[in-house]
């Protein structure tokens, strides 16, 4: 690791804060608002402790991301394409590449299910707008990270209040809550439903991307100090970002628990917002499609800036954001225009992403575990032994899920 010694003026910790803001928005996407939907409409407050799980790996997850750019100075696709040989390297892209299309397509009909639902808009004139809307706001953050940032934070916090509406206006019980954090299944269906929650949370775009995103804000020529302090503002930045991020899907859930369970429909985001409307009134019903809307907004920007990364790191070759956002949109509404209902392609793209997870995850926590990248700043031991363990559960739950997905359980 080799760290310059320029010196830059301390920076007061709050602002540091940001790239995980960004990041967050993959943990509140259209996928997770199906997953958590469905969860609390079926089975009440049963799957909150996964929720709380997941979470609490992401936290981990992201943190060594970010933490493996801040100290080596490089992406985590750019450590990949360094160690990988040319053909090993271009397989490894081929498969980032389909992650990065179901990721785009499940935004992208997450955005234009809303417009419907807001504003009766065709599906497919929907994921026009949506693709649109993304090009303007990458156009943001090609011209200043902080400002697409602060534009990102901003979506973050209507999904919030979108999202949390609901609990607010009806709360849930305290103690169905509390015993929704005891870890439990009930056949079957339950361990497909977890999975696919669990699946769902940790995405390997959002893996790939956090890395990206530190250095896009902080830069590479940094003294070691600065590197301690970066180290520590990003602990800060995650906890922060993802306990917002945590909070609307537990929310998403209980919504669906206290509002929706035994309702027809509420198999669909559609018909979870007609179940909505019926038991809380519009207003609620309106502010989850906007927090829906924002959701898609959002995370498709965020998935094409992950996507460009991607390619630049793992190809040496850049791409510039506004293309790869042009061209990514076409397989999206290809999908709207097929006629599918929205939400099964939802839940079928969180199944494509699932493939992808392992190839994230077990290169960061190589990496982010080998002194001669990381110096110092080395993953000590229990760290180590976390990351290990969110590495087999998830990759172990993810494979259940595809399984059971491919035979047709549940």
């Amino acid at each position: 690791m080799s760290l310059t010694t320029t010196s830059r003026p301390p920076a007061r910790a709050a602002l540091l804060l940001g790239p995980a803001f960004v990041a967050a928005i993959a943990y509140v996407d259209p996928g997770n608002v199906a997953a958590n939907i469905s969860a609390g409409a079926q089975y009440g407050y049963l799957l909150v402790w996964v929720l709380v799980v997941a979470n609490a790996m992401a936290v981990l997850i992201q943190y060594q991301s970010a933490k493996l750019g801040i100290v080596s100075g490089r992406s985590l696709p750019q450590v990949l394409g360094e160690h990988l040989p040319r053909r090993a390297r271009l397989a490894f892209w081929g498969q980032a590449e389909v992650v990065a299309a179901a990721t785009d397509i499940a935004e992208v009909i997450g955005g234009a299910v809303a417009l419907q639902l807001l504003f009766g808009v065709p599906l497919v004139l929907g994921g026009v707008i949506v693709g649109v809307a993304s090009l303007l706001l990458l156009t943001v953050q090609g011209r200043r990270q902080r400002r697409f940032e602060a534009v990102i934070m901003m979506l973050l916090a209507v999904i919030v209040a979108g999202f949390v509406a609901g609990i607010v206006v009806r709360p849930p019980d305290a103690i169905g809550l509390l015993s929704g954090m005891v870890p439990r299944l009930d056949g079957t269906e339950t361990v497909l439903l977890a999975a696919s929650m669990l699946g769902a949370t940790v995405m390997p775009h959002a893996i790939y991307l956090h890395s990206s995103l530190v250095l896009d804000r902080h830069g590479v020529n940094v003294d070691e100090e600065r590197v301690r302090r970066l180290v520590r503002a990003t602990r800060m930045d995650v906890l922060i970002a993802l306990a917002l991020a945590g909070t609307v899907n537990v929310a998403l859930l209980v919504l669906a628990a206290v509002s929706l369970r035994g309702r027809a429909g509420t198999d669909t985001i559609a018909g979870a917002h007609a179940a909505v409307r019926d038991s809380l009134g519009p207003v609620v019903a309106g502010a989850f499609a906007v927090g829906l809307l924002a959701s898609g907004l959002a995370s498709t920007s965020v998935g094409s800036y992950a996507g460009a990364s991607i390619m630049s790191g793992l190809l040496h070759r850049r791409i510039p954001r506004l293309a790869r956002r042009a061209v990514t949109l076409i397989p999206a509404l290809i999908v709207l225009e097929s006629g599918m209902e929205p939400t099964t392609a939802l839940l079928i793209s969180q199944v494509v992403l699932s493939f992808g997870i392992p190839f994230a995850l077990i290169p960061l926590r190589r990496y982010t575990s080998d002194r001669t990248i990381m110096g110092r700043f080395v993953d000590g031991a229990p760290l180590r032994w976390a990351s290990a363990a969110c590495a087999v559960v998830i990759v172990v739950l993810n494979v259940a899920l595809i399984v059971l997905t491919v035979m047709g359980i549940g």
